[in-house]
């Protein structure tokens, strides 16, 4: 029987995602610059950003995952590879582990009570847990440079990622639930206090925008809000350079 790990390594590096993959942070990113992986998984991102020439900080608390990440990267110097949760402050939470499915590993209990009981969250399963260390987003900067584009998809704890950032990379991701859209206005409006001022969005891992153009924060909030349950998730983009999020 194929492990959980195991399934998500055929699914995230399945033949073919890799240059789509590609092709989508190339707007965001070219050689030689920074890009943060928050919630790495498998690694997949990263390994997109190193294609196109870019550097990367991967950050994943997961002790399996984080040892994957290092037989992966562990001999790239142009990866910085960080076992650590990312919230408001530094210091220790706990981590919610599904080991039936360790894409949806947490450190919000509020993930977990909006996802019991849930259309198309039927039989999660959050079964251990672990206490980890938490670093912040103004830490990682300072520890490795200003990124100029950080992907954050850490299961309903984006909105805490979000607090401990106090400086706008050029272009940002955050993960959105439909479950949890609560979450996704709270992070639009502190990206907006940040000041990105346009927005485009993907829905699941399609890799393609939903809007032909920018939208502001308001219209990205009722385009949130209006999804239909069955939408389950996908990412927000926003960047200080809207044309990187033209459809």
């Amino acid at each position: 029987m194929t492990s959980p790990i195991g399934r998500s390594l055929r699914t995230y590096y399945a033949p073919g995602r890799a240059a789509a993959l590609d092709e989508f942070h190339r707007r965001f990113l070219k050689a030689g610059e920074l890009g943060f992986d928050i919630g790495a998984h498998v690694g997949d991102r990263v390994a997109s950003f190193r294609r196109i020439g870019a550097r990367a900080v991967a950050v994943e608390p997961q002790p399996r995952l984080a040892r994957l990440l290092r037989r992966l990267f562990g001999r790239d110097a142009g990866v910085i590879r960080v076992a650590a949760l990312v919230g408001a402050e530094a210091g220790e939470a706990v981590l919610r582990l599904n080991r039936a499915n360790p894409t949806v590993a947490t450190a919000s209990e509020e993930f977990i009570a909006a996802a019991d009981g849930a259309p198309g969250w039927e039989g999660q399963r959050w079964d251990a847990a672990l206490t980890l260390p938490v670093t912040t987003l103004d830490a990682l900067i300072t520890a490795h440079g200003r990124p100029d584009f950080v992907k954050i998809d850490v299961e309903g704890y984006e909105a805490a990622a979000l607090a401990g950032l106090s400086t706008a990379p050029r272009s940002l991701s955050f993960e959105f639930t439909t479950i949890q859209r609560g979450v996704a206005l709270d992070c639009l409006a502190r990206l907006a206090a940040l000041g990105y001022r346009r927005f485009n969005a993907c829905l699941g891992e399609s890799m393609r925008f939903g809007h032909a153009a920018p939208i502001a924060v308001g219209p990205m909030g009722d385009w949130l809000r209006g999804l239909p349950a069955e939408a389950n998730s996908g990412d927000v983009y926003a960047s200080l350079e809207p044309a990187r999020l033209m459809g």
